[in-house]
């Protein structure tokens, strides 16, 4: 459906005409600074043609923007620039990263964002962009710059999250307390799928953000964005930086604590099978004897000894406090 449409000129928002052709046209006409800004949400085909056609964007881009499921990615086409962003969301309770997406068409006098998904910064974006006219009077660049500073700011916050969460539960791993089971393997094992999940969203954008940054002869320059806004570009994409460096940490550390905590299962076992172990020794020693004398043969020493019975008893107890005493010491009970 469609969010929002409206004109801007001079970074102030303007009474347009409701029919988009009318308001590219009124916004064409007022000067280079002023541009359309339409909002969408998941739109059908039908409500996306009249769009497409207005604006004479890309098949293939279009195609795209309606079917979603795309990685983060810049391209140009002859009318517009195709940027996609993966917004991200994480639940703390569940320990789930969600992540949408935000297709950004730019071009001529114009910008369209298709959102997808749950996980958008697009309405805090319009409602800072329009409380700082100055920031929106240098043009469509400028919102491409918002969402995308917006977009990396919150991989940010979301990368700190996934920090502390990490923590608490590297310290019930390594807890003396813990005992270990197989749920903690399991809730490490998702974490690690979390930060993948995460990771897919931010690793692809570091492409896009360096070409939209670049300047001098040597680059490629990527049309319809303003020169003066890409050291902004570059500042986001130290950001991006920095969020991908912590992704590599997080996803780093998670697979220590989750090789920690193997070795720990596999401590455990052998500790069980050693006390399994001493226990079996120290059944065997009264069990030999006993099966010895209890072969009934006619010949046997002691047989005929009024104190064979309780002797037998006392070197059976003699050799079972002698084994547990060695198995004790050498902490194998």
């Amino acid at each position: 459906m469609i969010v929002d449409c409206a004109v801007y000129q001079d970074g102030h928002r303007t009474a347009g005409p409701d029919d988009y052709s009318d308001a590219l046209a009124a916004a064409r006409a007022a000067g280079d600074r002023a541009f359309v800004w339409i909002g969408l949400h998941k739109p059908t085909e039908e409500e996306f043609e009249l769009v497409t056609e207005e604006f004479g964007l890309h098949p293939l881009a279009v195609e795209d923007a309606l079917k979603a499921h795309q990685r983060p990615k810049l391209e140009v086409y002859d009318d517009s620039l195709f940027m996609v962003l993966k917004p991200v969301l994480y639940e703390p309770r569940s320990d789930t990263v969600t992540t949408g997406e935000i297709m950004v068409f730019l071009g001529d006098s114009f910008i369209v964002t298709v959102r997808h998904g749950a996980a958008s910064p697009l309405a805090s974006v319009r409602d800072r962009l329009e409380s700082t006219p100055e920031t929106l009077a240098t043009g469509p660049t400028a919102v491409l710059y918002a969402v995308a500073d917006a977009t990396v700011d919150h991989y940010l916050e979301v990368a700190g999250e996934l920090q502390t969460d990490l923590e608490e539960l590297e310290a019930e791993v390594f807890s003396p307390s813990s005992e270990g089971s197989q749920n903690t393997a399991s809730r490490i094992y998702n974490f690690k799928r979390q930060i993948l999940e995460f990771r897919r969203a931010t690793g692809p954008l570091s492409g896009p953000m360096t070409r939209l940054a670049e300047t001098g002869s040597g680059f490629t320059r990527v049309p319809f964005v303003d020169d003066e806004a890409r050291p902004f570009f570059r500042d986001v994409g130290d950001h991006l930086t920095r969020v991908n460096e912590s992704v590599e940490a997080l996803d780093r550390l998670v697979s220590d604590i989750l090789s920690a905590h193997l070795a720990q299962m596999s401590v455990r076992q052998n500790d069980d099978m050693r006390k399994i172990s001493s226990w079996a020794a120290m059944a065997a020693v009264p069990t030999m004897i006993a099966g010895v004398y209890g072969m009934n043969f006619e010949h046997m020493p002691e047989l005929s000894w009024t104190w064979s019975y309780p002797a037998v008893i006392v070197v059976m107890a003699v050799l079972e406090v002698m084994l547990y005493r060695m198995f004790k010491r050498r902490d194998w009970l």
